[in-house]
């Protein structure tokens, strides 16, 4: 039943701001990526990996909204865990997708072999896992060898993408090693509340710096975006052949 007489404290509404405010962020930017990608397939992963992770947030940060509003009750605790458990695989997947994004930002550089593999077993791993009923998804106990199990492998997953983005340094200037900061930050505010916030709420404000971290992601992609369609701008053309050259050298992703 839903909480009688239930009024929203300002923390409440200020989270309720802050993840409508991230869906919406993300949802626009998938919308750019798709609308600018001209079919350059970096940009369409962009757009797929921002309607992954928006999409599968949504399914948690819904029901979080709608209980931070009017309370909560038994319908939303049953959302929230059916919501942790679609998001837990969305995520898994959206390293996958950052992985490809990876091999389309960078196309002279080649994934290592035994690097694909490893984040590939580890997420397909970690998604098996994900779906087991033993995880309780929906009770306040949940299941805590199993948490400790799906995000230690997810943590393989995300190192194999760390080592990605360290080896191409930064290739076309694109200053792409951010993205390892980006990654850290977002385990780094994710693994604690997954295993933790159950015992003790107040660790879920590390969700906060985990999703400003994919935002950052998005927005490093969208950055992609403005530089590409930049060095295609007729201003630029003007200057004749010898201009094209250099911005197809600076920005070659416009070439592909």
């Amino acid at each position: 039943m839903r909480e009688n007489n239930y009024k929203p404290q300002i923390p409440d509404v200020m989270e309720a701001i802050f993840d409508a405010g991230y869906l919406i962020f993300a949802l626009v930017a998938a919308i750019l990526f798709f609308i600018f990608s001209q079919g350059n397939m970096l940009f369409i992963l962009y757009g797929i990996l921002t309607l992954t992770l928006c999409g599968g947030d949504a399914f948690h940060l819904v029901p979080r909204i709608i209980r931070a509003v009017r309370g909560s009750n038994d319908k939303i605790k049953r959302q929230l865990g059916i919501g942790l458990q679609v998001s837990s695989i969305t995520m898994t997947v959206f390293y996958i997708i950052l992985m490809y994004i990876w091999k389309f930002t960078f196309p002279e550089l080649e994934i290592p072999v035994i690097i694909k593999a490893v984040i590939w077993i580890s997420a397909v791993v970690r998604i098996v896992i994900c779906m087991f009923p033993q995880n309780n998804w929906c009770t306040d106990e949940g299941n805590m060898k199993l948490s400790i199990i799906r995000n230690a492998v997810f943590a393989v997953t995300g190192i194999g993408v760390i080592i990605l983005y360290l080896t191409s340094g930064n290739t076309y200037g694109y200053h792409m090693t951010r993205m390892v900061a980006a990654i850290i930050i977002s385990f780094g505010g994710y693994l604690p509340v997954t295993l933790f916030s159950k015992t003790k709420p107040k660790v879920g404000l590390l969700m906060i710096p985990k999703t400003c971290a994919y935002m950052w992601i998005i927005a490093m992609g969208l950055q992609l975006l403005i530089l590409t369609e930049s060095s295609k701008s007729p201003a630029k053309q003007l200057f004749g052949a010898e201009l094209r050259s250099e911005a197809d050298c600076e920005y070659p992703l416009s070439n592909h």
